[in-house]
């Protein structure tokens, strides 16, 4: 809080205007205050206000980030800065300054519905993109990949009747040429695909036992169809909480493919999750260093969690 006169005194003249809803005048005086002392954080809450009255949403943002410079504890600030950078369509700055304010105050009630309203807006905003890029495949004979668009995004919205409409124009075709493309498999590839196919059906002990057939029928494991078969099996074996496992078979992918960021996360994660704080360390910090256009936001932002927490732990360990 302020002690100084003048500044408190600017702040009070802009309160008056702000209650008469005379907001530009009360910016100035909210101006006038930060220009006395721009330590205090309702300075910029209140002009952040303003701003946001009058729809000056990038002049509400930097106000409500500034407020989070000045007082990271100040939780109106991220309201501030969470609603100016929404109402600027960026929505993921916008949950990600949110979730912040929530790590603060987890259980401020206007920082929770703002984050609904926004995860809702991108689910929605998600769904647009996909109808529109379906569209776009199917227009162009893309059939396998339109039927993957819209097949993700109903799990998005599963009642949507644009999405629904388009799958029941997609799946014919995409049926025909997946029957005519797996007619053209040779065995070991048809055993794999079945795999995959009890794979996605969550039977992880079946999956495993085709991947294994298919293995074991190539007798070669830097052959590309090897390779996927133990990344795959890689992957059930971690639904499975085999650990051993899953560092087994991501290890025989990364002889072969060093930089394969989902074997290296497997690993990764495997690696932690039986004790081996240091290896899982290198892998992560491995997929970091690829940078986040690389891994893809998410996964980025996992392998960075991830480093953090071993940090802690190996820190723990160290000094324990």
């Amino acid at each position: 809080m302020s002690k100084n006169a003048v500044a408190i005194a600017k702040k009070s003249e802009g309160n008056a205007f702000f209650k008469a809803k005379d907001y530009r005048a009360a910016i100035e005086k909210y101006t006038e205050a930060i220009a006395a002392d721009n330590t205090d954080v309702t300075f910029f809450s209140n002009r952040s206000a303003c701003y946001a009255a009058l729809n000056m949403w990038e002049q509400a943002a930097e106000d409500g980030k500034q407020c989070i410079i000045t007082n990271r504890s100040f939780v109106k600030g991220y309201f501030r800065a969470g609603l100016a950078l929404q109402n600027l369509g960026n929505l993921e700055a916008a949950l990600d300054v949110i979730k912040r304010g929530l790590g603060v105050d987890p259980s401020n009630a206007d920082l929770k519905r703002m984050s609904r309203e926004i995860e809702e807006a991108m689910r929605q905003r998600r769904v647009e993109a996909a109808i529109e890029t379906a569209n776009k495949q199917y227009n162009a004979n893309e059939i396998n990949d339109a039927y993957k668009t819209v097949d993700a995004a109903l799990r998005l919205d599963p009642n949507n009747s644009t999405l629904n409409s388009l799958m029941d124009r997609i799946r014919p075709k995409y049926e025909r040429a997946e029957k005519a493309r797996v007619a053209g498999l040779d065995r070991n590839e048809r055993m794999k695909e079945e795999g995959d196919t009890k794979f996605k059906n969550a039977d992880f002990e079946g999956a495993i036992a085709c991947y294994t057939k298919c293995l074991e029928s190539l007798r070669n494991d830097a052959h590309p169809l090897a390779l996927k078969c133990y990344a795959n099996r890689a992957a059930c074996y971690k639904q499975l909480s085999n650990f051993e496992g899953t560092i087994s078979d991501s290890t025989m992918v990364l002889e072969h493919k060093p930089d394969d960021i989902k074997s290296l996360m497997r690993r990764a994660q495997a690696s932690e999750a039986s004790e081996r704080y240091k290896s899982a360390l290198q892998d992560v910090r491995q997929v970091l260093s690829y940078g986040p256009e690389a891994c893809g936001k998410a996964t980025y932002d996992l392998a960075n969690g991830m480093q953090h927490r071993l940090n802690r732990v190996i820190a723990q360990l160290r000094s324990g």
